[in-house]
This record gives C-alpha cells, sequence and structure tokens, in this order.
C-alpha cells in the first residue's frame, strides 16, 4: 500500500502540472505514455521490444501522436491516418518476408495494439488543446466512476459483473459508480467557467454512456491481461502496473466523446 501511495503521488506530481500547462510539455508526455503502452503490448504478448514488427509499431504510434505540423512533410493529400495505414501495411508486408517468425495473427494483435493506444492518446492531446476543462471533464468521469465502483461495490456488491474477465467487479459497484460519477461531473458541469457542447441535460446523459464506456474499457483491458495471463499490463507504476492498467479506461471514453462531438 506505501509503494502505491508514493507512486500515485509522484504520478500526480508530474501529470497534473503537465495538465494545466499544456502545449508542448504536455504533448511530450503523452507521445512518451503512449510509446510505453505500446510496448506493454508487445510485452504481454511476448513479443521482442527490439525486433522489425516492434519498431513498425512504435512507428505507426508515433505517426499517431506526432503534432500536426509533421503533416507538412506528408503529401499533400495524405494524412497522418492515411500514413499509420501504410505503416500498417509495411508490417503486413514482413509477415511474408519474416520466414513465419510473425504470422498474420501476431501482425493484426500489433496492428490493434497501435491504433487503440495511438488513436486513445491522440484524442488525449486533442481534448488538453481543445480546453483543459474538457479533459479534465473526461479524467473526472473516469476516477469518480472507478473510486466510487470500488466503494459502493465494496461495500453493497453481491452480483458479478463480468467473473470470467474482472472477478471483484460488481453491478452494484459498476452501477453505483455511475450514479456517483453523474451527481460529481454534474456539478463540474453546473459550475464550470466553460460552455460544453450541448445543455446540462444531455451532458448529463453523455455521462452516463461514458462512464458506462469507461468502465468497459477497464474490463476490455482486464480481458487483455487475462487472455496473455499477466497480472499487470506493465511495471512501470510501481504498485499501480503499466500505463494501460492507468488510462485504460480514458482510452475508451475519450473515442466516445470524440464520436459524439465534445472532442
Amino acid at each position: 500500500m506505501r509503494t502505491r501511495v508514493i507512486t500515485a503521488v509522484v504520478a500526480l506530481a508530474v501529470f497534473i502540472p503537465l495538465l494545466l500547462i499544456g502545449g508542448v510539455p504536455f504533448n511530450v508526455l503523452v507521445f512518451a505514455m503512449g510509446i510505453a503502452g505500446m510496448s506493454e503490448f508487445l510485452i504481454m504478448k511476448k513479443e521482442l521490444i527490439v525486433s522489425v514488427e516492434a519498431l513498425l509499431s512504435f512507428i505507426g504510434i508515433a505517426v499517431m501522436l506526432a503534432p500536426g505540423q509533421c503533416a507538412r512533410f506528408l503529401p499533400k493529400n495524405v494524412t497522418t491516418l492515411d500514413a499509420f495505414y501504410f505503416v500498417m501495411l509495411a508490417l503486413l508486408i514482413y509477415t511474408v518476408f519474416s520466414k513465419n517468425r510473425i504470422s498474420f495473427d501476431d501482425a493484426g494483435v500489433t496492428a490493434l495494439g497501435a491504433l487503440y493506444a495511438g488513436m486513445g492518446f491522440h484524442l488525449m492531446m486533442q481534448a488538453r488543446a481543445q480546453s483543459v476543462w474538457v479533459i479534465l471533464y473526461a479524467l473526472l468521469i473516469v476516477w469518480i466512476t472507478d473510486s466510487g465502483a470500488y466503494l459502493i461495490g465494496r461495500k453493497l456488491g453481491r452480483h458479478k459483473l463480468a467473473p470470467h474477465v474482472s472477478p471483484n467487479k460488481t453491478w452494484e459497484g459498476s452501477i453505483g459508480g455511475s450514479l456517483v460519477s453523474v451527481i460529481v461531473v454534474g456539478l463540474y458541469l453546473a459550475f464550470s467557467p466553460v460552455k460544453f457542447a450541448y445543455g446540462l441535460p444531455i451532458m448529463l446523459l453523455l455521462t452516463v454512456v461514458l462512464s458506462v464506456g469507461g468502465q468497459i474499457g477497464d474490463l476490455i483491458e482486464s480481458a487483455f491481461k487475462r487472455h496473455y495471463g499477466v497480472k499487470d499490463s506493465g511495471k512501470i507504476l510501481p504498485g499501480h502496473g503499466g500505463i494501460l492498467d492507468r488510462f485504460d479506461s480514458l482510452l475508451f471514453v475519450l473515442p466516445l466523446m470524440h464520436l459524439f462531438g465534445l472532442i
């Protein structure tokens, strides 16, 4: 517990100031987290970090996270998403010449990991670039839902939510976490100094959806780990696991916010 608390304090002492500063310092941090998250995918899958497929996956996620100015070096009609796709095509080409060391299934998992982490962390940059209040909205949903689900589930939890993936989560905790999130985040929205894309009633409804989405993101990460037989996605945060362990919910919430026009 002591290690967990110390790690949380140090991590927040780094993350929160850079979040408030925004701009290049925050983007550099997110870029580093994206690369670390991709390495965790490779390690869980027992892929070599120093290999052609790993290099291509790092290039792919770097393309997704590169600042907009880098697009100037691409042909006029090519977007960063196009560039990412061509890197993934190179990964597929490598399956032909790797002498069966890497299969199509391996390439598919690597490409999906790069897209999942790359898009999620890219949208984290976009949300902060839009407004610190927007990224705080997403973070509050994740943090409050997680804390509420843990506390309520511990007291009232009886019915397992997804025992085959995460045996400690309950329906009571899940529903309670979302309710607490709506209340707390609702207060945040009511007193926020900026206008969000929709009025308060719609934003509260979206908060419910995003709270549920964040919990699904958590379960997806749990499914990854159970599939690969690991307890944590990584060890970069002692007592907390890896980057994917800490940002699994946010990597699902941010794309949903983009879908709903909030980013």
